[in-house]
């Protein structure tokens, strides 16, 4: 797959998963245009991808705030002119049990896990439109299909991106732009890094493949979804788990 010529916008991509499609996505071509509020990470991600010869952009951006997101957005399109692929990966977790959880860990997990989402779709849809071509991969988890104790707020929102999928995937199939999602299940990153020793070998009894999967597995997946060999795919969602839920 050959991505040279195409701006790619990936969220969340200083680290885990979202650095890992920037530098998979970098690495066959793409011009891959790098979003977070961790700019320090954000920028060494993009150095990294420069040192290998790639190209990359950082912008620190909240995916929450949809000002800020409609100005970065037109920013970006000025910059690189057609930003043919977007890629929602900007995600956060404030795990605890309902009757404990606080209303603001809920609107904040909410507000970036899902609004973010509907952020950055809404800002590029028009221009996506008004190009008659378009790619859109929004990240969901193996939790917004199946649930998880001590979750309710990140496999809401995470269930939420499965729903938002759908329904612009059916608003924007004749533009010529598909839009689809990944479910990840355990997959090696910082976030999951922090899970106790205990609830990693609970996740390893119920995955049949006895292993957790890695950032990378699911980059390959998400260019494939950006690439025209999969231009007559939409409205899907990809699960990347192990067996973990099927």
């Amino acid at each position: 797959m050959d991505f040279s010529g195409k701006a790619s916008i990936i969220t969340g991509a200083s680290q885990g998963i979202g650095e890992a499609i920037a530098l998979d996505l970098a690495q066959h071509g793409a011009e891959v245009v790098l979003v977070d509020i961790q700019k320090q990470k954000l920028d060494e991600v993009a150095q990294k991808i420069k040192d290998d010869k790639g190209k990359a952009f950082a912008y620190e951006v909240d995916v929450s705030h949809m000002e800020k997101v409609a100005e970065a957005v037109q920013t970006m399109i000025q910059n690189h002119g057609a930003v043919h692929h977007l890629v929602n990966n900007a995600g956060i977790t404030r795990d605890n049990l309902l009757m404990r959880m606080k209303e603001d860990d809920w609107d904040l997990v909410m507000a970036v896990n899902l609004k973010g989402v509907f952020n950055f779709s809404k800002a590029l849809i028009r221009h996506m439109i008004g190009n008659r071509y378009g790619r859109i991969v929004n990240i969901s988890s193996v939790v917004g299909l199946m649930g998880n104790p001590g979750q309710s707020n990140y496999s809401a929102s995470k269930a939420g991106v499965v729903g938002f999928t759908k329904s612009l995937a059916r608003e924007v199939a004749s533009r010529g732009i598909t839009v689809n999602a990944v479910a990840p299940g355990y997959i090696e990153t910082s976030m999951t890094d922090n899970l106790p020793e205990a609830a990693k070998n609970q996740f390893l009894d119920i995955i049949p493949m006895r292993r957790f999967g890695m950032p990378k597995e699911v980059a390959q997946v998400v260019r494939f979804l950006l690439s025209d060999e999969a231009a007559y795919i939409t409205g899907q969602v990809i699960n990347i788990n192990g067996g973990m839920f099927m």
